[in-house]
């Protein structure tokens, strides 16, 4: 048996962080596997991952005829790799020589655990992503501020438990994975993490951010050009988050609210999130 940890890449469209990533992640601590997983890139990143996989025997690839969705391309690059542990790495995340060994360290110490870490833009600014509460619908219908799932960073511990962390980057026993059946391949873009942490926990383990453990997350690189696709499938995302964990115990009327209150936002989304590639 492989011991360490099989870190785990989904790419698409992504060589302007790859190259990067890679690199990192071939120089972190207790990294035994790389496996990068393609969705129909066309940008030269499968270039960029031939390049380290003729430099490093640790790093094998898949390359997905068409792009089957970040949940799927997550649980091929686990079936291909053998390491108890399992780290999900983002393109766009640059972790340094010790953010995986360090993560690793308080998953061990918590015995079965989900763990994200401090995640923040190349400007220093925190993703709210890193810690956040289960989405709460019927909350956000009574008042609008609900719809942010953020929790506040506290500096004075060094691991928080939270409900939720970001999908960006985020590490956990295999076993545990696999217990929980992995990712939902249900959702295509978006809030996959959310149901897998939540999942997680109702499994009896916990979710935590590492929040001394702090990685830089460029964000957004492959979906800058397709602000439709991206939103489409978020909005898409919380609708199926909706409908598995929080409709069955809500009334006919409720759910229509929901759908509306969802799906009412999409077109100003999407005018917002063009507005933001552009710039």
């Amino acid at each position: 048996m492989i011991d360490g940890i099989a870190a785990i890449v989904v790419s698409y469209d992504s060589a302007e962080t790859l190259d990067d990533c890679l690199s990192r992640l071939r120089a972190a601590e207790g990294i035994a596997e790389i496996r990068v997983v393609d969705n129909d890139s066309r940008d030269g990143t499968l270039d960029i991952v031939q390049r380290h996989a003729l430099a490093d025997p640790r790093l094998r690839f898949i390359a997905n005829p068409d792009n089957p969705g970040f949940a799927v391309a997550c649980n091929q690059g686990a079936m291909g790799s053998h390491a108890p542990w399992l780290a999900f790495v983002n393109p766009d995340c640059l972790v340094e020589p010790d953010s995986l060994a360090r993560m690793r360290a308080y998953a061990d110490a918590s015995v079965m655990a989900l763990i994200g870490a401090d995640l923040v833009d190349d400007g220093g600014v925190r993703d709210d992503a890193a810690r956040r509460h289960d989405p709460d619908f019927m909350a956000m219908l009574r008042d609008r501020s609900q719809a942010q799932l953020g929790i506040e960073f506290d500096g004075a511990v060094p691991v928080q438990f939270v409900d939720a962390v970001s999908g960006a980057l985020m590490l956990m026993p295999r076993v545990l994975f696999a217990h929980v059946g992995g990712f939902d391949e249900g959702y295509r873009l978006h809030a996959e993490d959310l149901d897998l942490c939540r999942r997680v926990r109702e499994a009896g383990a916990t979710v935590a951010c590492a929040n001394d453990v702090r990685v830089v997350h460029v964000r957004g690189v492959s979906s800058r050009s397709r602000p439709l696709f991206v939103e489409w499938h978020k909005h898409r995302g919380f609708w199926r988050y909706f409908t598995k964990f929080e409709a069955p115990c809500r009334g006919l009327f409720a759910r229509a609210a929901v759908f509306a209150m969802i799906w009412g936002r999409f077109p100003f989304a999407v005018l917002r999130a063009a507005m933001r590639a552009q710039r």
